[in-house]
């Protein structure tokens, strides 16, 4: 990255700044533009610790497909200090968790353990993050892995579809394709390449480490700082990197239908079109459009396929945030004779509510359920440590839960009307997973 494409670098003073955000938050910029974000909650006895770097899948090359995927699993292998075994032993044998995951814009490594345990988590994380060996052993043995983890994928039809899906809507740009890669992608890739993919982009200014739990911000930031010492994240005066501002030349493709032939007893759909970025003020109204729509027991479409009418066991709506796009979708799973009409059903209830949008009734029950969900999943750390991480490194900020809830409680019935209208009257994709063949798709 590059500092003038709005997610790099910049020279900034060798100091360190530390402020406080809010209410038993604090943050500290080191000089080296790595950041550290803390929410000290006394009454638990637990710290979850995450470091979030901000590079995903979308940053590769179609040479390198799958990169980060393939580096995510190369960080555990190994260090100059310690082996595999020594990463994931000494974190359990305090009765700790860690684990990682990639995503198109972020990948995140993280820790769970008891409060007095987090010296020992900030020292393995650290080192494992910033000084791993990828040994070329290690890189042969995840590749065959990967493989396997990428096959174990095409035997789940139902998390498949989704991935069609992206790609009916976003065609080659990195956002649609495969974020673990593929066969073809990940076999022939070296040690080599991985390695100049993880120290180009594994910098400082791209790195955000969030802790929440029974701590104490100083003493985090003095264990992050001795910890990072002598490692390649141990670097000169750099500004941190600003929340990815996306790619002005990201175009979605023209509505298609996609099918993938398996012969699974059910048949997987999911339908819909681009949504909405994470930036853009109307993600309040379409996340209670998506609550009325698909987001519950109660939803429409849940009690039209459902409960009404009994013809899928898993009906629900979804909406997905990207930097500078999004997508709106819906998903169902049925028997594949049933398939054409949950399709129409779908649809029909698509039309309904892009035409008229939803009842005054509705719009309570669907900021109801927005507001309870936020809410609820900040009851253990781990959420907490990564609404930290998230505000910090894809929005530059972190916005109060009383200011969030007063968001979603200022969404009108015409904001839900006028979001449902831009994006759910204009033609849609359809993705497929199941024993059609691409033929028998046009009459839908």
């Amino acid at each position: 990255m590059t500092a003038n494409d709005g997610h790099g670098p910049a020279t900034r003073p060798a100091r360190v700044s530390t402020r406080t955000l809010q209410d038993g938050v604090k943050k500290t910029v080191l000089p080296s533009g790595l950041r550290i974000v803390t929410e000290a909650i006394p009454t638990t006895r637990s710290t979850a610790l995450g470091i979030w770097v901000g590079i995903g899948s979308r940053d590769e090359t179609p040479t390198l497909h799958g990169a980060s995927h393939f580096l995510e699993h190369l960080l555990f292998k190994g260090t100059p200090k310690r082996t595999a075994l020594e990463i994931s032993s000494q974190i359990e044998a305090v009765g700790g968790e860690t684990n990682a995951f990639t995503t198109k814009e972020y990948t995140c490594y993280y820790a769970r353990v008891l409060d007095a345990d987090l010296p020992l988590a900030v020292d393995v994380l650290v080192d494992a993050v910033a000084d791993s060996i990828l040994d070329p052993a290690d890189v042969e043995t995840e590749r065959g892995v990967i493989l396997e983890e990428i096959a174990m994928h095409e035997d789940e039809p139902g998390d498949e579809v989704h991935d069609i899906f992206a790609e009916a809507i976003y065609g080659d740009h990195p956002l649609g394709r495969l974020i673990s890669g593929t066969p073809d992608s990940i076999s022939p890739m070296t040690r080599d390449q991985i390695n100049r993919f993880y120290r180009r982009h594994y910098t400082a200014p791209e790195v955000v480490v969030a802790a929440a739990g029974n701590l104490d911000h100083a003493t985090v930031v003095r264990l992050v700082r001795k910890a990072l010492a002598g490692t390649p994240l141990d670097t000169g005066p750099a500004e941190p990197a600003q929340p990815r501002a996306g790619d002005k030349r990201v175009r979605v493709r023209k509505a298609r239908n996609l099918v993938l032939h398996r012969d699974t007893e059910q048949a997987h759909i999911v339908l819909g079109g681009p949504g909405v970025g994470r930036h853009d003020e109307r993600r309040f109204a379409l996340g209670v459009l998506n609550n009325v729509l698909g987001g519950g027991m109660s939803s429409r479409l849940f009690q039209e396929i459902r409960e009404k009418r009994g013809l899928a066991y898993s009906v629900y709506s979804y909406a997905g945030h990207y930097a500078d796009s999004g997508l709106v979708g819906v998903y169902a799973g049925c028997a594949p004779a049933k398939a054409r009409e949950v399709l129409d059903l779908i649809r029909a209830e698509l039309d309904r509510i892009a035409a008229h949008g939803i009842t005054a009734e509705e719009l309570v029950r669907g900021k109801g359920m927005a507001k309870g969900s936020y809410v609820l999943g900040l009851e253990d750390t781990g959420s907490r440590m990564s609404r930290l991480a998230k505000s910090e490194l894809l929005h530059g900020d972190l916005m109060g839960v009383d200011e969030m809830l007063a968001r979603v409680d200022g969404v009108t019935v015409g904001e839900v009307a006028a979001v449902a209208t831009d994006l759910l009257a204009q033609p849609l994709s359809l993705a497929v997973v199941g024993p059609f063949d691409e033929d028998e798709l046009p009459g839908w």
